[in-house]
């Protein structure tokens, strides 16, 4: 049985809509607009037990939407999903024990405290045995070098430093999946390095199953063997990064009418990716 289920995923949101201005805002009062956006048209797809996927798509695409159902913060409007056996929504609090998650955006460690008070705290939330917490802080503050952090508040930390902290809070009660949604975004480049080959030995030796949103297609080269590329809320691609490559660069040579073995040279996989957005409408926004 596969470890993330999602068949059919539906998700809609109703926006506000308001002309500019004053006279708009006051239109806005009396008689309010909305409009409906529909953020996933029927999203599916299976994930097994220690598979790291990259899920991949333009703004809007519904990537974070999708992350956000798995980790049992929204509810769909339809379909059905199931992590670890369970309905996340449906029985939050035991599955949220046995998952980790990280926003690159937002901060699950508190903002005044110094990080290992913050980690102490993650400990006694998940009611993480002190024997076994112990030994999973040490060594994810060893592996992701933060042992000059633990006595800084978050807020006076950099953007790449927090990021580790993040990771490591996230592991802290050693969680079966890893949920990460654009963990490298405004990283410098050891940072984003450092972060990479965490994430990496994090699936290869611990077996933890990863699905990781990006837009930076340097990570899903170094860590994904499968993506799944969505847009307009649809899944468009689910195969491997190579297969992708070979999908968009047959379709050039269609389009362009290039021999079978014509070198495709600097044909990068945001070239790739770029291209693919292009072939089914989905550019960025």
């Amino acid at each position: 049985m596969s470890q993330i289920l999602v068949s059919q995923l539906r998700k809609t949101y109703r926006i506000h809509e308001r002309d500019p201005g004053v006279l708009g805002a006051l239109r806005a009062l009396v008689r309010p607009r909305y409009r409906t956006v529909e953020a996933l048209a029927g999203v599916s797809f299976a994930l097994e037990r220690g598979e790291l996927l990259g899920f991949i798509g333009p703004n809007g695409a519904g990537k974070s939407t999708t992350i956000k159902i798995l980790a049992g913060i929204l509810r769909p409007d339809g379909g059905h999903v199931e992590v670890n056996g369970r309905v996340p929504f449906a029985d939050r609090e035991r599955h949220v024990a046995r998952i980790g998650v990280v926003f690159g955006q937002r901060t699950q460690l508190w903002w005044d405290l110094p990080v290992g008070d913050g980690f102490a705290l993650l400990r006694d939330i998940y009611r993480v045995d002190p024997v076994r917490f112990a030994r999973t802080r040490d060594e994810l503050v060893a592996l992701l070098h933060l042992e000059r952090l633990l006595d800084q508040p978050v807020r006076q930390l950099s953007l790449g430093q927090r990021m580790r902290a993040e990771i490591a809070a996230a592991l802290l009660h050693e969680p079966d999946i890893l949920f990460l949604d654009e963990p490298t975004i405004g990283l410098d480049a050891p940072s984003k390095l450092a972060v990479r080959d965490f994430i990496r030995r994090t699936n290869r030796e611990r077996g933890t199953t990863v699905l990781l949103t990006t837009h930076d297609m340097h990570d899903i080269e170094a860590l994904a063997r499968r993506v799944i590329v969505i847009g307009h809320g649809r899944v468009l691609a689910d195969c491997g990064v190579e297969a992708l490559r070979d999908q968009v660069l047959d379709a050039r040579r269609l389009d362009d009418g290039l021999p079978e073995d014509a070198e495709d040279e600097g044909m990068t996989i945001e070239a790739v990716i770029a291209r693919f957005y292009a072939m089914h409408g989905a550019a960025e926004a």
